[in-house]
């Protein structure tokens, strides 16, 4: 909460009378920009962030070299008419928040106290920091810093860690204790000041996304992946209160070296309200959120919004492309075409597009044994 930062880097000594300030320059000690050129900027004011860096700059002429910061809106409470550092706590004036004044809690730098704010473990209880550090980060996965490779220290066993900004946790909490067959396993979570720390099964495998790169996966293989896909679907579709994916596309679907097909990422999954008119929140991919579900359809996003994303999906598998670029050819494209219909009510239910991939897979079946 409380900051110790560097002083402003002034050609006046301290204790020269603000008045001459127009002799001199101040510059920032952490970047060296021109304070006094800054707008806005008057060397009477106790504090100033510095708009080249962002660092937060205490007057040498002021008594305390320590700023207290309210952990709820970042105001300066050493502003705020009464405040003292004597007082155990302090109800921020601007947002009421009540601050413990911790002397434990004081940094040196900006910088320290940046890090501390963002640290996706701030607020965990030492219990649950202590479970966590049983799983060392081993590696990021795909390049994100938010989803990382983690090993338990005392079973050698593989695990992902994901720290994530947009979720509902309720959801998770569901799927820990009813996992969801061929969906990763929910092993902990631990929810901090500043995200949902979720701990799941490791699938060792390939991604569609990866797949891909090495060149376009057969008809056969697609619908075979979309159909398995669209199963598990069904089961989420078909809960007490259904759960709508809205993230199908795929860096989430991951082929194991058995050739089962996973679905992954609920983090911007929701539970199906009938009685919402429209999203709350707009989320999913480009090119594989159906309308409705970014803010163009005639309702909120429910199951067939995730049929949606399968049709766009089935049609990349086939061609590397979506469809308004490239159509995928015969009779598939008839499957795809319903899919990504405009119009929701048009489009398959899970269990209807799964009969229907089976036709198509009997029907290249037997075009192949004719042949």
């Amino acid at each position: 909460m409380g900051i110790i930062d560097g002083l402003l880097n002034k050609i006046r000594p301290k204790g020269t009378p603000a008045e001459s300030s127009d002799d001199y320059y101040e510059y920032c000690p952490h970047c060296y920009a021109t304070l006094s050129l800054q707008k806005g900027y008057d060397p009477s004011l106790k504090y100033w962030v510095c708009k080249g860096c962002g660092e937060m700059l205490i007057n040498p002429d002021i008594e305390s070299d320590i700023v207290w910061i309210c952990d709820e809106c970042g105001a300066v409470m050493n502003e705020q008419e009464g405040f003292s550092e004597e007082t155990p706590e302090w109800k921020c004036t601007e947002c009421g928040f009540v601050n413990k004044i911790d002397p434990s809690e004081i940094y040196l730098t900006e910088d320290e106290f940046q890090a501390e704010a963002r640290s996706p473990y701030r607020g965990l209880s030492d219990e649950d920091i202590l479970e966590l550090s049983l799983y060392q980060e081993q590696e990021y996965i795909g390049g994100k810093e938010n989803v990382i490779l983690v090993k338990h220290r005392e079973t050698g066993e593989l695990f992902i860690k994901k720290l994530l900004t947009i979720y509902n946790k309720s959801i998770y909490a569901y799927l820990m204790d009813h996992p969801i067959s061929n969906m990763p396993r929910v092993i902990k979570m631990y929810e901090s000041s500043n995200c949902l720390v979720v701990i799941e099964e490791y699938i060792k495998g390939k991604t569609v996304e990866a797949i891909l790169e090495s060149g376009l996966i057969s008809e056969k293989k697609a619908v075979h992946i979309t159909g398995e896909v669209c199963r598990i679907l069904d089961d989420l579709h078909n809960l007490s209160t259904p759960i709508i994916h809205r993230d199908v596309k795929p860096s989430n679907i991951i082929i194991d070296d058995n050739e089962n097909v996973y679905l992954l990422d609920m983090n911007v999954a929701k539970w199906f309200d009938p009685d919402k008119a429209d999203d709350t929140r707009y989320m999913g991919t480009q090119y594989y959120a159906a309308p409705e579900q970014v803010g163009y359809g005639l309702s909120a996003s429910s199951a067939k919004s995730d049929i949606y994303a399968v049709g766009m999906l089935l049609n990349v598998m086939i061609t590397g492309k979506f469809p308004k670029e490239e159509k995928a050819a015969g009779a598939v494209w008839n499957v795809i075409e319903r899919c990504i219909s405009l119009d929701a009510e048009n489009r398959y239910t899970a269990k209807e597009l799964i009969a229907e991939l089976k036709k198509l897979k009997d029907r290249k079946s037997a075009e192949e044994a004719y042949r």
